[in-house]
C-alpha cells in the first residue's frame, strides 16, 4: 500500500505534536486454576502463573515502541476478581492477596495490575465481604494494585447495602492514605455494569467470562480529535460528526494494530480494543478543550451535554468501523484531575458536582477522579454513588465513582496526586444530608427495559 506525503505527515503530527499515544496494553489472566485448599498455597500458584504468562509483557511493549515508534505509556495485568479466586481459602484478610499482585508487578515490570475487586451487584458472597472490607488495608499497603467494586447492574437493579458500605470503605481508604493525599481512593472505582474487559486502571479485572487470558488494548487521543476539529468551526454538526468519526477510525486501526502484533508475540488472543480519549494533565491532551473547540466558552456550560454525547458517539462509531472486536468502555472519559481543561473549567465555576453528574450519562465511565472535602460524610459519598449508579443502570451504559475525600483539604483546596492522576481542586457538595436514604438498605430494583428475554 502507498501512502501520500500528506497522510505520512499528518501520522507523524499525531505521535510528535497531538500527545497520541497506546495508552495501555492489558494482559487478562484467569487464576481459577490457582484456586487451592488454603490462601498460602493459591498465592503461591498466583504468583507462578502470572510471571510465567506475564514474564514477556514488558519486554514486547518496549519492542513494539521501538519497532513502530509508537508510545506504549503502561503495560498492565488484569486479573480474576479476588473475591471468586479467594473464596475458598481460610482467609478472613485478603491483604496478602493484593500483596502477592503488588510483588508480581514489580518483578515483571509491570505498571498496575487490576482485579483485587468483588461483583455484589445482587448480593455478597462470604468472599465478596471479605475482599471489600480487606480494601483500606491493601491499598495503603500496596503501590500497584488496583481495586473494583460492581454494586449495580441494569439487569439486577442496585444493591444499596453495598453502595452503604462502599461509602464507608472509601473514608477509611482515604484515611489509611491520608499521608498521600488520599492516593489509596485513586485506585478504587464502584462500578454499575462494569465491564469485563476493560483494559483501563482502576477498574480493570478479568471477567469470569473471558478467555483463560487475552490482551486487551486502550487507545487515545484527545489532541488528535482536537487537531482534526480546529479547522472546522464553521461547519454543521452533521459535518463535524463525520470528521471526528473518521479521525476515531483513524487511531483505532493504529490500535488494532499494536494489539493484535502484541498479543502474537506473547502467545495469546488478540481480545478487545478500547477507543477511549482518556486524557492527560499535559496539554493538548483534553478531552475538555475538545469540548471547547465546538464552541463552547468552557467545558460545562450549557451545551457542554451535548456536545460530549456527540464526541462520544462518533468516537464509538468511527471504533467499530475500524475494528471487529470493540469493547471496554469506548468513548469519552471526563477525569477531573486527569485534565488540564476539566481543571480551568473547575476553576471557572462551570463545572460543579450536579454538572459533572449530567455530563457523566452521556459519556464513558463516570464521576471520575474527583477530589472532594476530607470531611464528607460516608453516607454523602454514598449517596453520590447511588446517583450515579442509576444514571448506568437506567440507561443501560457503564457508569462508575473514583472520588477521592482528602483528609484535611476543604473545598477551593488544591490536591495533588502527580503523575497521570495529575491534581485539582476539591469540589464542594451540597450540605444537606442524604443519611436516612442511605439506611433504608435493601436494593433498588432493576428498571421495566431489564426484561429482555
Amino acid at each position: 500500500m502507498l501512502f501520500t506525503n500528506k497522510e505520512i505527515t499528518e501520522t507523524v503530527d499525531m505521535f510528535m505534536r497531538q500527545n497520541l499515544d497506546i495508552r495501555c496494553i492489558t494482559l487478562g489472566i484467569s487464576l481459577l486454576d490457582c484456586v487451592a485448599g488454603s490462601g498460602e498455597a493459591t498465592r503461591s500458584r498466583i504468583k507462578e502463573k502470572l510471571l510465567r504468562v506475564a514474564g514477556k509483557l514488558s519486554k514486547i511493549g518496549h519492542d513494539i515502541e521501538n519497532e513502530f515508534g509508537i508510545p506504549i505509556i503502561n503495560k498492565r495485568i488484569a486479573v480474576t476478581p479476588i473475591a471468586i479466586v479467594a473464596a475458598s481459602s481460610d482467609d478472613n484478610d485478603y491483604t496478602p492477596y493484593a500483596r502477592t499482585l503488588d510483588e508480581c508487578a514489580k518483578i515483571l515490570g509491570i505498571d498496575f495490575v487490576g482485579g483485587f475487586s468483588a461483583l455484589v451487584q445482587k448480593g455478597f458472597t462470604t468472599g465478596d465481604t471479605r475482599l471489600i472490607n480487606s480494601i483500606p488495608e491493601a491499598l495503603s499497603s500496596t503501590e500497584r494494585v488496583c481495586s473494583s467494586v460492581n454494586v449495580a447492574s441494569s439487569k439486577a437493579g442496585i444493591n444499596m447495602d453495598a453502595v452503604a458500605l462502599m461509602g464507608k470503605i472509601i473514608k477509611l481508604t482515604a484515611e489509611k492514605t491520608a499521608g498521600q493525599d488520599a492516593m489509596g481512593c485513586a485506585k478504587l472505582v464502584v462500578f454499575c455494569n462494569a465491564p469485563e474487559d476493560n483494559p483501563f486502571m482502576a477498574g480493570a479485572f478479568h471477567g469470569p467470562g473471558e478467555a483463560e487470558s487475552c490482551l486487551n488494548v486502550g487507545v487515545s487521543g484527545p489532541g488528535v480529535v482536537k487537531a482534526a476539529i480546529e479547522n472546522c468551526r464553521s461547519m454543521s454538526f452533521d459535518e463535524l460528526a463525520d470528521v471526528i468519526k473518521k479521525t476515531s477510525f483513524k487511531i483505532t486501526r493504529m490500535g488494532q494494530l499494536v494489539g493484535r502484533e502484541a498479543a502474537k508475540r506473547l502467545g495469546v488472543p488478540f481480545g478487545i480494543l478500547d477507543l477511549s480519549l482518556a486524557p492527560t494533565p499535559a496539554i493538548g491532551d483534553s478531552v475538555a478543550r475538545i469540548l471547547e473547540e465546538m464552541g463552547l466558552t468552557h467545558a460545562g456550560t450549557h451545551g457542554s451535554t451535548a456536545a460530549l454525547a456527540m464526541l462520544t458517539d462518533m468516537v464509538k462509531k468511527g471504533g467499530v468501523m475500524a475494528s471487529t472486536h470493540v469493547g471496554g468502555f469506548s468513548g469519552a472519559f471526563i477525569p477531573v484531575s486527569e485534565d488540564e481543561g476539566m481543571i480551568e473549567a473547575v476553576k471557572s465555576g462551570c463545572i460543579n458536582i450536579d454538572k459533572l453528574e449530567a455530563m457523566t450519562s452521556v459519556c464513558s465511565v463516570g464521576i471520575d477522579m474527583a477530589a472532594i472535602p476530607g470531611d464528607t460524610e460516608a453516607d454523602t459519598i454514598s449517596a453520590i454513588i447511588a446517583d450515579e449508579m442509576a444514571i448506568g443502570m437506567v440507561n443501560n451504559k457503564t457508569t462508575a465513582v473514583r472520588i477521592i475525600p482528602v483528609p484535611g483539604k476543604a473545598a477551593g483546596d488544591w490536591v495533588e496526586f502527580g503523575g497521570l492522576l495529575g491534581g485539582a481542586p476539591v469540589l464542594p457538595l451540597h450540605a444537606s444530608s442524604s443519611a436516612a436514604f442511605i439506611a433504608r438498605g435493601g436494593r433498588i430494583p432493576a428498571p421495566i427495559h431489564s426484561f429482555r428475554n
